[in-house]
């Protein structure tokens, strides 16, 4: 199998968490991965990334459930160059992720999904990679359950897999907590990332640490058996 052709970085301008990633910045015609519950948190964050990944002149494709236009807007991304396909339930989501990497006019495909196995990630990534589109894939989940421990997650194929959770913050600026789970090349980390809708600008609120643990939770293997 031919090797992938290398691929473009984009810094986020963030230099704490553009120092986690392999080249100093966001791997682009690739896949990436985002966990987040449902609400605001993973929509912001998603929306945060795809305003930096598209820039002033490019169009992103958002597939599954639309999300609030104004919304969008509220983090940088302008809902006037996000083409919305609704779509469900995952199937049809993930097929349309794909076609929506065929085109190379694109800068970027989202995807909201509840599962994302090794196969269709695998597919979504070789997509990215030969058409040079860049794929998120956001996926949502349930609090964990503290008393039985954190979820065990699945391996991934992403090239970047992330967590994302909302924390308390000021009425003008939105808080997450943003685990990077895996990422190849590069130093998974914890974030507090903070929002400003005063002035859009996102920062790093602190740098929490190296994870130690392994990304797939309690009693999972180290290795990801994606790579």
């Amino acid at each position: 199998m031919a090797a992938p052709p290398p691929a473009r970085i984009l810094p986020l301008g963030l230099p704490a968490l553009d120092v986690a990633l392999p080249e100093g910045g966001l791997a682009l015609g690739r896949l990436h991965e985002v966990l987040a519950p449902a609400g605001e948190a993973g929509t912001g964050f998603a929306a945060a990334l795809l305003a930096r990944i598209a820039g002033a002149q490019g169009r992103v494709l958002w597939c599954g459930p639309a999300p609030y236009g104004p919304g969008l807007a509220a983090f940088g991304l302008d809902p006037d160059r996000v083409i919305f396909a609704r779509t469900a339930p995952d199937a049809e989501t993930l097929w349309a992720i794909e076609e929506g990497l065929r085109c190379p006019s694109l800068a970027a495909v989202l995807g909201e999904v509840g599962v994302l196995d090794l196969t269709a990630g695998r597919r979504l990534q070789l997509a990215a990679e030969r058409w040079g589109v860049t794929a998120l894939a956001l996926r949502r989940h349930r609090r964990p359950d503290h008393r039985l421990g954190a979820p065990r997650l699945e391996p991934s194929a992403a090239t970047t897999r992330w967590r994302v959770a909302p924390m308390p913050g000021a009425a003008d600026r939105a808080r997450w907590n943003v685990e990077l789970l895996r990422c190849r090349g590069g130093t998974p980390r914890d974030f507090v990332l903070e929002w400003s809708h005063e002035t859009g600008d996102l920062a790093v609120a602190a740098a929490v640490g190296h994870r130690s643990a392994s990304p797939f939770g309690s009693g999972a293997p180290q290795a990801d058996a994606a790579d």
